[in-house]
């Protein structure tokens, strides 16, 4: 038997079969003290195996991230906040930085305009079903696949050869005095063509979420302003958008949380090459190609900041409380 077939045996029997065990022990153990006592330590025995999970795999690597941010490049050698100075200042992590907010804002507001029509328009037709299949269909393929199937879109060939890129073909065939566009080289247009890409994963998976959202709202509130004579756009203004607010704000940090970690396309595509940087990509350079630890580690610290307000946002609106409910 391989060591591979012994590793998934031991994660997919061993590990739930301990957990059992370890529940029907502390069980048995519990039966032994008192009901007040059982009362207070039930819930944190039974709560143990998560936590232990939770500080091994999350808190652990946090905590040792920022000791390898403050280590020189080998991990040796204490060098304080070298590294994060290095990651505030340096041209590259500014262009990263740069690029990074572009993500942050066009692709966060794209995605999100371009979900909420097409939500509208398709929950209107009669065909809606099959239109919404075919827009969910990118989010079901990984990252990769879509920055490989869209190389082949934005393909370049100077002008007079043939294009074999779909968007180059179409400019030059229809244009016909038109030259063609490397869309992956020139500077902001690349990172623009990038931000594309993503917007055409994640637009289904706006359209399906913000769909359930207006099919949520109460038709009665919909029936009532129209019999005070609102029109269409009136009602979307003033009644639909602000009842979608609550949905909007969780998707928008959703892809706001994407955005700040954006690598697969980018790597696939340009490599971070031509001014298409972003803070996760030029963390891999640092940890893999610069073999710079403390550096990466640094920059890694900085995404987790970034993210962690988006991440807050969204664990607080799940707390609170429905509209209605005290």
């Amino acid at each position: 038997m391989s060591r591979a077939v012994v590793s998934a045996l031991a994660g997919f029997v061993g590990v739930p079969a301990l957990l059992a065990i370890y529940l029907v022990g502390i069980e048995r153990l519990l039966r032994q003290v008192s009901i007040r006592r059982r009362r207070a330590l039930q819930p944190w025995l039974w709560l143990a195996p998560a936590l232990l999970f939770v500080a091994v795999f999350l808190i652990y690597p946090v905590g040792y991230t920022l000791v390898l941010s403050c280590l020189g490049p080998a991990s040796r050698g204490f060098v304080g906040l070298a590294n994060y100075r290095f990651a505030l200042t340096n041209p590259g992590m500014i262009l990263a930085f740069q690029n990074t907010l572009l993500w942050l804002v066009g692709f966060s507001a794209l995605t999100v305009l371009c979900g909420l029509i097409l939500a509208l328009l398709t929950d209107r037709v009669a065909y809606g079903a099959a239109a919404r299949t075919v827009l969910f269909l990118p989010q079901t393929i990984s990252f990769v696949a879509a920055g490989v199937t869209w190389k082949f879109v934005y393909a370049f060939r100077p002008a007079g050869d043939p294009q074999i890129g779909l968007l180059n073909a179409l400019l030059v065939g229809v244009g016909r005095t038109l030259n063609p566009v490397a869309w992956l080289v020139v500077p902001w247009v690349n990172t623009l063509a990038l931000i594309l890409v993503a917007v055409w994963v994640w637009t289904g998976f706006c359209v399906v979420v913000l769909l359930a959202a207006l099919r949520a709202i109460p038709p009665d509130v919909i029936e009532a302003a129209r019999v005070d004579g609102t029109s269409e756009w009136q009602l979307l203004r003033a009644v639909t958008l602000p009842l979608l607010g609550p949905t909007i704000g969780v998707v928008t940090t959703t892809l706001v949380i994407f955005a700040l970690r954006a690598f697969d396309i980018i790597y696939v595509m340009t490599s971070g090459n031509f001014g298409t940087e972003v803070i996760a990509s030029r963390m891999y350079k640092e940890m893999f190609t610069f073999q710079n630890f403390g550096r990466a580690s640094a920059i890694a610290t900085l995404l987790l900041a970034a993210t962690s307000p988006a991440i807050a946002a969204n664990v607080r609106r799940f707390r609170r409380p429905p509209e209605g409910e005290s």
